[in-house]
């Protein structure tokens, strides 16, 4: 097992993968809305809208983006298949960023400022505890922000 170089409030370890490499066969539908369109998703377990434990895999296309946000609890991220450039901040910079790579996992700590993008195609696994939520740091990087008053 390796420790990656990266920012105190980010763990990389790299792990010998237990599952596929690759998304398996799941039910695979849009990511909800609270993500940039464009990402897929399926829950493995547990129920993300409920209090618990939950996983989900995410399925992010080449160049995939995800805006500076923060989640209410801890989430465990690993990631099958791509890459997965990670950055912390209130900012997005692709030049401060880390990659996650096939196998690597990562902590981000509840409430921490971070960031994301996919590096080709990207399936990654999330764990953390229900209900899921994300608080983007600029309101106006939401998907759903209500449109511009004339």
């Amino acid at each position: 097992m390796r420790i990656l170089t990266v920012p105190a409030c980010l763990v990389l370890m790299a792990a010998p993968l237990h599952s596929q490499a690759t998304p398996s066969a799941r039910h695979w539908g849009l990511a909800p809305a609270v993500f940039p369109p464009g990402a897929r998703m399926a829950v493995v377990s547990g129920d993300p809208g409920k209090a618990g434990p939950f996983t989900v895999e995410l399925a992010f296309p080449a160049g995939y983006k995800i805006p500076p946000h923060f989640h209410p609890t801890t989430e465990t991220v690993t990631v099958k298949k791509g890459t997965l450039l990670v950055g912390m901040g209130d900012t997005f910079d692709a030049s401060k960023t880390k990659p996650m790579q096939a196998g690597d996992s990562g902590s981000i700590p509840a409430n921490a400022h971070h960031f994301a993008a996919a590096k080709g195609a990207t399936f990654i696994t999330v764990s953390a505890m229900g209900p899921f939520a994300m608080t983007y740091v600029h309101p106006a990087d939401h998907p759903q922000k209500p449109a511009a008053k004339p």
